[in-house]
């Protein structure tokens, strides 16, 4: 179906809305939330008169069906001047409802919401959700932010620890679905940047265990130096390798508080990068989708300058371009931080396997050693070995992420 016949489509009495997956539609807002502008397809989507959106409150669209949790999250990241996804049920004048993954982004002098249909499974899942906490809100009187609160309760259970999580990995799964329901090959840098989140995660879970492991070691050292007091009351070489190895394991828990542990940790922060630069490579492409299809359109909107607002488009297009660019760079960054760390964190553990090895021969020259000593140094093997495993993987991971936006 052309496009132009799509302007003279069948309605169905009742049901979904006519919206084709090739399709992508926008509309423009003040700061109010007010109706500014759209294209053609919003209009034909909406089956409403052009006098009848412009300067119409958006909420003009809105599904009974939908929570208040949704949009308290979405004015709240708006007004904060960040931009947000969110799967969106909305409602035609007619009656008939469609459903859209929509990205909203702040502009100068107001708001761009633009729009693709969701295809993934997650809109299923999702819809579940959105009937279940609507059900809460109407039954129990919740508050729009004490709905956001239970919904992001149910994102964690989904496995996404935040909203920032959800929505940009089904923005880009939605793209990839998309892109291979029209016989498309995913764009190469969409496909790079889900792969880079794959391993951020996979680097998340990693950091978990090794300080998990690093936790399990630190009564180590400590044990290590009651056995050497009580070998060598008044001090000796087992003694000072103790202390030795005490000091370097401090200055590898100084290392785990800069670089792991706390919400802004290099760690930490390449995570929010990756995520970060998903969301804003994705919504690009979407707001280079809504120039296209204005231009194909290219008729009179009455109420809309289509030239003025191609213009207007191609501007957002280009600043959320340039900062999709630079988001990337800082995911390399970060990336090149971790490996750094990395291999400050290798010369720790070289250094306390060279005063482990001591131990040990320090320990075979003595004859009242004991079992004792000999049991704290196989451990200290063990811990060992499984913290350069993990850093290993973690070196791996940092490559990996760097390599997929090179």
């Amino acid at each position: 179906m052309s496009f132009v016949e799509k302007r003279d489509e069948f309605r169905p009495n009742s049901g979904e809305a006519p919206f084709d997956l090739d399709e992508v539609f926008f509309s423009r807002t003040d700061t109010r939330g007010v109706i500014q502008s759209g294209n053609y397809v919003f209009k034909r989507v909406a089956n409403f008169d052009w006098s009848e959106l412009i300067g119409a409150p958006h909420k003009l669209i809105r599904h009974p069906d939908m929570p208040k949790a949704v949009f308290w999250l979405l004015w709240t990241s708006i007004q904060n001047g960040n931009p947000i996804g969110a799967y969106i049920k909305n409602r035609a004048k007619d009656g008939l409802y469609y459903w859209v993954f929509a990205v909203v982004a702040p502009m100068p002098g107001g708001f761009l919401s633009a729009r693709i249909k969701p295809t993934t499974d997650m809109l299923t899942t999702i819809a579940s959700e959105y009937e279940a906490l609507r059900g809460r809100e109407l039954e129990e009187n919740l508050s729009p932010e004490e709905s956001a609160t239970e919904l992001l309760s149910r994102l964690n259970v989904l496995g996404f620890p935040d909203y920032d999580s959800f929505s940009s990995s089904a923005l880009v799964s939605e793209l990839i679905a998309r892109d291979t329901a029209l016989g498309k090959k995913p764009a190469v840098r969409t496909t790079a940047l889900n792969g880079a989140l794959a391993f951020a995660e996979d680097l998340k879970h990693e950091t978990e265990a090794l300080i998990t492991d690093f936790k399990a070691m630190e009564t180590v050292p400590h044990n290590l130096r009651v056995i050497a007091s009580r070998m060598e009351p008044t001090g000796g070489p087992i003694s000072t390798l103790s202390q030795n190895y005490g000091s370097m394991s401090r200055d590898m828990s100084d290392w785990f508080e800069a670089h792991v542990m706390g919400k802004d940790s290099n760690f930490a922060g390449i995570r929010s990068s990756v995520l970060r630069s998903i969301f804003i490579h994705s919504m690009s492409r979407i707001l280079q989708d809504c120039v296209r299809q204005l231009s194909e359109e290219r008729r009179d909107l009455n109420y809309i300058d289509i030239d003025a607002e191609s213009d207007i488009l191609k501007n957002v297009v280009a600043t959320y371009a340039g900062e999709a660019a630079r988001s990337a760079q800082n995911v390399q960054g970060e990336a090149r931080r971790i490996l750094d760390a990395c291999n400050r964190m290798d010369r720790h553990v070289l250094g306390l396997s060279t005063t482990r090895v001591m131990c040990k021969i320090e320990s075979a020259r003595l004859t009242n050693s004991g079992e004792s000593l000999q049991d704290i140094i196989a451990q200290l093997k063990v811990f060992q070995d499984r913290i350069s495993t993990r850093l290993d993987q973690i070196i791996h991971l940092g490559h990996e992420i760097e390599n997929a936006l090179s």
